[in-house]
């Protein structure tokens, strides 16, 4: 959409600067400009910091699981139910990220919600629901398929390293546990997802063939 920016019904924020948003809050703050980031809180430590490389691939896998959402509603026949369940997720990883970025014990603690067993236990059951569409499984499939089951094939593949990543700051640092079984969880049922989406769209799956490269 063009912006007029003359126009006397916006506001004065985007008249006097490009960088400005409607809320006027830049985008950019310079802050990190040393290399490092702030937690939710006071705490501020280097990008590289494991809990950032944990929380960061969090993001990383909310985005890809946003790509296959974009495949599914725009495919010749979008599954309505699919792109609700892929909302929920992309809801609930915000929340994971925020767990991830708030160490146990500040005052900010108390304005998140810590993922905990209701969160797997409710993930288990939608796995349960997507394998009864899905075919039966009988060993490792070549991922692929229709463009919004490869996405949610590459997505599965960035839970498993979220994951990697959680038990690394596990090792290192006080974090909420539920948190590495709950993407444990989800990268299952990325998977199962995805071969539910390419039986809805008669894909045959190709299995795995043990030294068939010889």
């Amino acid at each position: 959409m063009k912006v007029d920016r003359g126009s006397p019904d916006l506001p004065s924020t985007i008249n006097r600067s490009p960088s400005t948003t409607l809320w006027g809050m830049k985008l950019y703050t310079k802050t990190g400009d040393g290399g490092t980031t702030g937690l939710y809180g006071a705490d501020r430590v280097s990008k590289a910091n494991i809990r950032v490389e944990a929380y960061g691939t969090v993001d990383e896998l909310n985005s890809a699981i946003g790509l296959a959402r974009a495949h599914n509603t725009r495919s010749h026949k979008p599954d309505p139910a699919l792109d609700a369940d892929l909302e929920y997720l992309q809801n609930a990883l915000f929340d994971v990220g925020a767990d991830l970025a708030t160490r146990s014990g500040t005052t900010y603690e108390k304005k998140i919600t810590r993922m905990d067993e209701q969160d797997v236990t409710f993930i288990e059951a939608m796995i349960d629901r997507y394998q009864e569409a899905a075919p039966p499984f009988t060993g490792f499939v070549h991922p692929g398929g229709t463009p919004a089951a490869a996405s949610l094939h590459v997505a599965r593949t960035v839970a498993r390293r979220a994951e990697r990543e959680v038990i690394r700051l596990l090792h290192e640092e006080d974090a909420n546990a539920h948190v590495q079984v709950y993407l444990n969880r989800l990268s299952d049922l990325l998977f199962v997802m995805a071969r539910a989406a390419n039986q809805a769209a008669g894909i045959e799956e190709h299995a795995w063939l043990v030294k068939g490269r010889r």
